[in-house]
């Protein structure tokens, strides 16, 4: 008898340490669902091999023991090509999808998760956002399958606008941006901040542009030094930003901008040695941080001669391995489960993935244009120049309210 007990004891104990790594060596699969052809093909290139960098190092470390593997989709910056990728991605067999540029693709790939997990049962496909920044996908269109590992446009104009308050030299603001739902949502939160924190402020113009279609910008900049405005707030990104910045140098526009993307590609050499202490960024990271992140930006330059600025790569792999790790599993319902109020340690220090709306609460930085020096060395496309921090906001002070109503599962 005490041997058939010592047995069972045995057996279920090794049951137990099967189930404790039962994901380990096993093969997740990430689709990268954004674009590679077109105008903004530089920034979408630059993100997936971010990801492809990533995979290989953390296959090696997470605390899952799990092997990653990104599968690419070109999206064409295209809603309806998006769904054509998804579906391609799902015959696949991929259960993990990542985009990040353009909101409007964004929504449409959060109503296709949706509808896919709930007829195919079994079958659920969560998506991890890392750069649409829309504050609705966490507030009334939030969904259990959806993460976000990028700050919000909410988030992000709260931390700008309280940094703005500050500077009396601000008193015209123009509010230029891509028309579509993130560039309607920056010029939303933007006027509801500055009304709330400097009602001296005046907003002398307002331009909404078609996304990734324009490629000459002096037209607005003669409007923008038109209207007096001694500062610029924009969210656009890639050729959109690139080249309004190029043409308020050719134009002589001597105003401040106020930005979400001035270290994305292009727009580092478009502003060059000119834009010194006039051109900021409020982002969750900067290329000033050192430690790991430094030294890997270091080993990214070397490998693809390319900045690697897009650090949500680097949370989702830490978040995927915690949650994989903790779920003991690869399953998306399960890993959901899991990260769903996650906390913690990434490249940026304590992060978590808020319960409520899956939104992930972190810290942002302020940062301005300036010359590369000692203390803050990194240049990006070679300009010389950097982005250096001016000013921290932790979790608490730029994380804002949501007002999700989340249905979760069963």
């Amino acid at each position: 008898m005490k041997t058939t007990h010592r047995l069972i004891a045995a057996a279920a104990l090794a049951a137990c340490s099967l189930g404790a790594y039962a994901q380990k060596g096993e093969t997740v699969k990430i689709a990268h669902i954004d674009p590679l052809s077109g105008l903004m093909a530089p920034v979408g290139s630059n993100q997936l091999k971010s990801f492809q960098f990533f995979a290989e190092k953390f296959s090696k470390t997470n605390p899952a023991g799990v092997k990653f593997e990104i599968v690419s989709f070109d999206n064409k910056l295209s809603p309806a090509e998006s769904l054509n990728a998804f579906k391609a991605a799902l015959d696949q067999g991929v259960r993990y999808i990542a985009q990040g540029n353009g909101s409007s693709v964004a929504g449409a790939l959060i109503e296709a998760v949706n509808k896919h997990n709930e007829r195919n049962p079994g079958k659920e496909v969560i998506f991890l956002n890392y750069a649409a920044v829309d504050p609705d996908f966490t507030n009334s269109k939030c969904s259990y399958w959806h993460f976000r590992f990028d700050a919000d446009t909410s988030m992000k104009i709260e931390a700008m606008t309280t940094f703005m308050k500050d500077d009396k030299d601000i008193k015209k603001v123009y509010l230029f941006n891509q028309n579509y739902s993130h560039g309607h949502q920056v010029a939303k939160f933007a006027k509801e901040n500055l009304a709330r924190k400097r009602s001296d402020v005046q907003i002398v113009g307002e331009d909404l542009h078609p996304l990734a279609q324009v490629r000459d910008f002096s037209p607005y900049i003669a409007k923008i030094k038109a209207s007096g405005a001694d500062t610029v707030i924009t969210g656009n990104w890639g050729s959109d930003l690139a080249l309004l910045v190029k043409a308020a140098n050719e134009g002589g526009y001597n105003g401040k901008f106020y930005t979400y993307y001035t270290g994305v590609t292009g727009t580092p050499t478009a502003l060059g040695q000119t834009g010194a202490g006039r051109v900021y960024q409020i982002a969750y990271s900067h290329y000033n941080m050192g430690g790991d992140i430094g030294k890997w930006m270091g080993e990214f330059k070397q490998k693809f001669n390319d900045d690697f600025y897009t650090s949500s790569v680097v949370t989702i792999y830490n978040a995927l391995g915690e949650a994989m790790a903790k779920a003991k599993s690869t399953d998306p319902v399960k890993v959901a489960a899991a990260l769903s109020g996650l906390k913690f340690k990434s490249y940026h220090g304590d992060v978590e993935m808020r319960k409520t709306d899956h939104q992930m609460q972190q810290p942002l930085w302020m940062t301005v244009w300036q010359k590369a020096d000692k203390k803050f060395p990194y240049s990006p496309e070679n300009t010389g120049m950097t982005l250096a921090p001016v000013k921290e906001f932790p979790s608490y002070v730029s994380s804002t309210p949501t007002s999700c109503q989340m249905k979760r599962p069963g």
